[in-house]
């Protein structure tokens, strides 16, 4: 099976699929109709072997439920203890929905390692804003206490730890010059190293990566009057995050998707293979992805999706500041288990979330956000109000007049830039996806012409797909 790179220099066309359209010709960054399956070559090749593991279960399900039920009805004794009661009675709740919800939602865009899998992820997204919103309305001595509920370690202030302190890297009144680069080697080091191996698999884009490590720094100087730990010696910023444990995530993931997207997709059942070293293949494999999709975010080719990917970017920076201001203000200390499992929980939410913006700023026959990256956004905008709501009088500490002076003009000349790229150069281009070229009816340009077969890169708009005037017109902004 070709790659999608192969594809495009079959094509000839650098970047771009030639598709005849009875209407309008737009250009995207990925070939949509050819990934779906809709014409006659698909990208994926799939046997449809249908086995035991991909059949609906809802009986079975059914059955041992209602025998879970029947246990505790006739052959477990009452408990008078009413804080037991209540934990159990709330688990029981939460199991319940799970159970409902990945038996009810329909599928993401993630089909391995199964399905399942990834409304079992959404259905956790939704039961989680659920519990962020009982917290918000709670104050913060009941959150905390709350808290203790899941771990009776919890529900203690946490100690001011400040990570800068002396900041020489070789301290020669010490017996070990160098004691104050081993104290900043802890378990984030690895944490910092693989989250962004992981996060480069999700933005599958070098420059958004480098872009998010980089603003994020900066917030950290920003912020380190509000919160302590912010406060780091300028080679742990740089050298420590930024160059060794982001940067090497960074280039590993690169080299990761680089892997993923020449890798061959063609799955076969498991049952029609016929060696046992064959079948164990077949059962690894099942844990990779079932197809790949390239991200060319292109932000430079319209307005709105140069808006649209400095709204990705805010957004991003934001759930990184809420692991640590929801640290501070519920009293969660950075060893705890809970802070990880937030982490791994956006890891997974956030790849099927990435992956539902891109459709949705690319494709233009995409007409809503999809349900997960909405219920991460809305998931990340309630972890700031409980911020907000909890401590208040922390995240409104006015900036230092010099840092914020550098924000305003990084701000000014940020719209400065976007107004002559898209304004003054002539070349407002509205839309997230492609960019209509011509209506075939009238003749009529709908765009500035550029010659179709330049080899100026600076040109090259993407995939060409097509679509009536009806659905382009039609299109809604959410």
């Amino acid at each position: 099976m070709l790659s999608r790179r192969d594809e495009i220099e079959r094509s000839g066309r650098e970047g771009t699929f030639a598709v005849t359209s009875p209407d309008i010709e737009v250009r995207t960054a990925h070939d949509w109709e050819y990934y779906k399956g809709t014409r006659k070559c698909r990208l994926v090749l799939d046997d449809g072997t249908i086995t035991f593991f991909w059949r609906a279960h809802t009986l079975t399900v059914l059955f041992f439920i209602t025998c879970a039920l029947a246990y505790v009805t006739f052959f477990e004794p009452i408990s008078y203890d009413t804080s037991f009661n209540t934990r159990r009675g709330i688990l029981a709740v939460m199991v319940m929905f799970l159970v409902f919800g990945i038996m009810t939602t329909s599928d993401g865009p993630f089909r391995r390692p199964h399905p399942i899998v990834w409304r079992f992820v959404f259905n956790i997204s939704v039961l989680y804003e659920l519990c962020l919103i009982f917290l918000l309305l709670q104050s913060p001595d009941d959150a905390r206490r709350l808290l203790k509920h899941i771990d009776p370690t919890l529900g203690v202030e946490l100690p001011e730890k400040d990570y800068g302190g002396s900041c020489l890297i070789y301290d020669r009144n010490h017996t070990d010059p160098y004691h104050n680069v081993w104290d900043k080697f802890d378990g984030f080091v690895p944490t910092h190293f693989f989250g962004w191996w992981l996060k480069t698999l999700i933005l599958r884009d070098w420059w958004l990566c480098t872009v998010i490590s980089i603003m994020f720094e900066l917030l950290e100087y920003t912020l380190e009057h509000q919160l302590p730990n912010f406060s780091e010696c300028w080679w742990d910023h740089w050298i420590m995050d930024a160059l060794i444990c982001n940067g090497t995530g960074i280039v590993l993931g690169m080299i990761t998707l680089k892997y993923l997207e020449i890798r061959p997709y063609h799955w076969r059942g498991l049952w029609t293979i016929q060696t046992y070293s064959g079948k164990l293949k077949r059962m690894v494999a099942q844990f990779t992805p079932y197809s790949w999709v390239e991200f060319d975010w292109r932000p430079l080719s319209s307005f709105k999706r140069w808006a649209a990917m400095m709204g990705v970017i805010c957004i991003f920076l934001m759930a990184e500041l809420n692991t640590f201001y929801l640290k501070y203000v519920l009293w969660i200390p950075p060893p705890n288990s809970m802070n990880l499992i937030r982490l791994i929980f956006f890891l997974l939410c956030g790849g099927v979330a990435m992956r539902e913006t891109f459709e949705y700023l690319d494709n233009p026959k995409c007409k809503k956000l999809g349900k997960q990256a909405w219920m991460v956004l809305i998931v990340i905008i309630t972890e700031l109000l409980i911020v907000m709501r909890f401590d208040l009088e922390l995240i409104t500490k006015p900036l230092p007049s010099m840092i914020a002076l550098l924000w305003l003009t990084f701000g000014t000349l940020c719209i400065m830039w976007t107004i002559w790229q898209f304004g003054y150069r002539g070349k407002i281009r509205w839309g997230f996806g492609g960019q209509p070229l011509h209506s075939q009816d009238s003749g009529v340009s709908l765009e500035p012409e550029y010659p179709q077969n330049s080899s100026d890169s600076s040109l090259d708009w993407g995939t060409a797909v097509t679509f009536s005037i009806k659905d382009f017109v039609d299109k809604k902004d959410e």
